[in-house]
């Protein structure tokens, strides 16, 4: 055998059905449609609903789009910690202190002059922020994200939340 003796097994393929040609066969008279109505004389629309305002028509265009991966940071600046007066601050404190929030994700950045040695723990840090921490002789500890893979869970609604 070769590959032109090659060929389909019989009945395997079928001519399409060729409707509206007469009585002689299927879909003779009215070709399937059923009788009368608007779907048996002209072409309805694609996406036509009966009047009532179409989907395409409903749903809003150009609004812009919403990350649902987005890492949002409540900032605090190293003027605002320098005036606690704490020498180790910890995400408790920044709580405490009422500079942030419980369960927010922290990010220290760097307006303000840091003069003694801080020991700060947040979830980021801003160049600037690091620098001057490091420089007064200070150290930076960076606290694990929530999340394990470095992006937010995101909820299955996300992308409609906009």
């Amino acid at each position: 055998m070769k590959l032109h003796d090659l060929e389909p097994p019989k009945g395997a393929h079928r001519d399409r059905r060729r409707v509206g040609r007469g009585i002689g066969g299927k879909g003779g008279k009215t070709a399937g449609r059923g009788s009368k109505g608007q779907r048996a004389r002209g072409t309805v629309p694609a996406g036509f609903e009966g009047g009532q305002l179409p989907l395409m028509q409903r749903i809003p265009k150009l609004r812009g789009f919403k990350n649902p991966f987005r890492v949002e940071y409540t900032p605090v600046n190293l003027d605002a910690i320098v005036a606690l007066g704490v020498d180790e601050v910890t995400l408790e404190t920044l709580v405490d202190s009422g500079l942030a929030r419980r369960k927010a994700l922290v990010k220290v950045l760097g307006r303000g002059d840091v003069t003694s040695p801080l020991s700060i723990s947040a979830h980021a840090f801003s160049a600037s922020a690091e620098a001057a921490i490091t420089s007064a002789g200070g150290t930076v500890t960076r606290v694990p994200l929530p999340f394990g893979n470095g992006r937010p869970p995101a909820s299955g609604n996300a992308l409609m939340n906009r």
